[in-house]
């Protein structure tokens, strides 16, 4: 089975908070949008489990965030791959769309 999402259409930017589109689930894999605007972020945090996720900018510019407070530059095109364990966040410096997948899912 072939799905397409439009994730430009399906899912905007929130005034107070970051929006969050779930784009897939499955049994091998979770893919999500989240829409920040300048100034939002998703704090570090980590996941007690076995994995790796994928987080891709889509559009905009921020940082990742990581453990001990660390920041890499994150432009259209980046890709930031970690396993699930390790700390994790983005932070937005302009309206800004990424795509993360997880897997396994949790």
């Amino acid at each position: 089975m072939m799905k397409r999402i439009e994730v430009f259409k399906e899912s905007g930017f929130g005034d107070k908070a970051l929006k969050r589109l779930l784009v897939h689930d499955s049994p091998y894999f979770k893919v999500l949008n989240f829409n920040f605007n300048a100034g939002q972020e998703l704090p570090i945090h980590s996941h007690d489990i076995e994995g790796q996720l994928s987080i891709v900018v889509l559009e905009g510019t921020g940082s990742f965030l990581g453990k001990d407070d660390s920041e890499l530059p994150a432009n259209p095109g980046d890709v930031l791959i970690s396993d699930i364990s390790e700390p994790h966040g983005i932070r937005a410096t302009s309206k800004m769309r990424v795509l993360v997948t997880i897997a396994p899912p949790i």
